[in-house]
C-alpha cells in the first residue's frame, strides 16, 4: 500500500500509539519535568517546499533538554573549528548511559562523543562568550533564528529545578575540570548548560530547526544559517549517538538522524526532504519519548524515508 504525507496519516499514528504513554514514565530526577500529563503527544513536519503537517499537541511548549546539544555542537564548531572541538571530545558511539562517568574513568577523560552529558558540558565550555550570560544569549538567539521564532525563551522553573538537583552533571563537570578537559569556570559552564537545556519551544519549532539541518544549513527562505559541512558533521553525530545507548536500535528501526530529550521531544532529520518535531513526555527506560519512537518508526516505514 502506498502512503502519502498528510495530516490524516499523522492523526492515525498519534492515536494508534498514544496508549503507549501508560507504559512510560516522567523523569523524576528533574522535579519540574514531572508536571506534564503523560498522555500528551504531538507531531509537526515541514518539508523543503514549505508544506506543513501537524497533529495532536504540537503547539504545547516543553523544554528542549538534550536536543539543545546539536545546537551547541554546531556553535562550538563554528566558534572553534572542527579540529579543536574534536580534540576535546570524541565522535564515537557509547553503550553507557547519557549521564555516566564510566567512559571518562575507564578509557579517557575526554568524553567519547558530544551527545552524552559529559561531552555536551565540554562542548558548552567551547562556545565563545566572556560570561555565562553572553554565551547563553548567543545560544538562545541562534536557537530562535533556527526555529524562526523570536519568542523562544528559557523556562526558569525548569532551569532552577535542574540546577538544584543536577548532581551527576555537577560531578561530571568538576571531574572534567580536574582532568583539564573543561575550559572556563565550572559553575559558569554549568549555568550555561542547564539554561540551554531549559529552553522552551514546541514540536513546530523543532520541525523548523530540523528542516535547517535537512537542507545542509539553509532556512526555508534560502538563508545559509549553518555551513553545509558543519551541518553534515552534526547530522552524522546525531545518527550515531543521538539516542545514547539506544542509538543502534533507533537507527535499525527508524533510520534517520535524530536527537531525543528527556523533556519528551524528538527532532528528526530526513536529508533533503523534511524536518520533524515530536513531543510526548512519557519516556521509555532510555529516556526517549515512548510514543514518539513508535510513531516515527511507523511513519518512516510507511513513507520509505530511511536513509539506510
Amino acid at each position: 500500500m502506498t502512503y502519502s504525507l498528510e495530516n490524516g496519516l499523522l492523526d492515525e499514528l498519534i492515536e494508534k500509539h498514544r496508549p503507549l504513554c501508560q507504559q512510560g514514565s516522567l523523569p523524576s530526577y528533574i522535579p519540574a519535568l514531572t508536571n506534564p500529563q503523560q498522555h500528551l503527544a504531538g507531531i509537526s513536519i515541514i518539508d523543503i517546499k514549505g508544506s506543513r503537517y501537524n497533529s495532536g499537541d504540537y503547539l504545547l511548549p516543553f523544554t528542549i533538554q538534550s536536543i539543545s546539544k546539536i545546537i551547541t555542537l554546531t556553535m562550538a564548531i563554528l566558534d572553534q573549528g572542527e579540529d579543536f572541538v574534536f580534540s576535546r571530545v570524541g565522535a564515537e558511539p557509547t553503550e553507557d548511559k547519557f549521564n555516566s562517568i564510566l567512559p571518562l574513568e575507564i578509557s579517557s577523560a575526554y568524553p567519547p562523543n558530544p551527545m552524552i552529558n559529559a561531552g555536551a558540558i565540554v562542548v558548552t565550555s567551547l562556545i565563545n562568550g566572556k560570561t555565562s550570560q553572553e554565551k547563553m544569549d548567543r545560544i538562545l538567539n541562534f536557537t530562535r533564528k533556527l526555529a524562526n521564532n523570536p519568542e523562544i525563551s528559557v523556562n526558569e522553573e525548569v532551569f532552577i529545578s535542574e540546577r538544584r538537583t543536577g548532581n551527576k552533571n555537577i560531578s561530571l563537570a568538576y571531574y572534567l575540570k580536574d582532568a583539564n578537559v573543561l575550559l572556563g569556570e565550572v559553575e559558569d559552564v554549568l549555568d550555561t548548560y542547564f539554561r540551554h537545556c531549559s529552553i522552551s519551544l514546541t514540536a513546530s519549532d523543532l520541525a523548523n530547526i530540523a528542516l535547517v539541518y535537512s537542507q545542509d544549513g539553509k532556512s526555508l527562505t534560502g538563508e545559509q544559517l549553518i555551513p553545509p559541512m558543519v551541518c553534515r558533521q552534526v547530522r552524522t553525530i546525531m545518527a550515531m549517538s543521538g539516542f545514547y545507548d539506544e542509538s543502534g536500535r533507533f537507527a535499525r528501526r527508524v533510520g534517520i538522524p535524530a536527537k531525543s530529550g528527556v523533556g519528551g521531544g524528538i527532532l528528526g532529520v530526513v536529508p533533503n526532504r523534511m524536518g520533524i518535531g515530536f513531543y510526548g513526555p512519557s519516556l521509555n527506560t532510555k529516556g526517549t519519548s515512548i510514543v514518539g519512537f513508535d510513531v516515527l518508526e511507523e511513519l518512516i516505514e510507511k513513507l520509505d524515508l530511511s536513509i539506510y
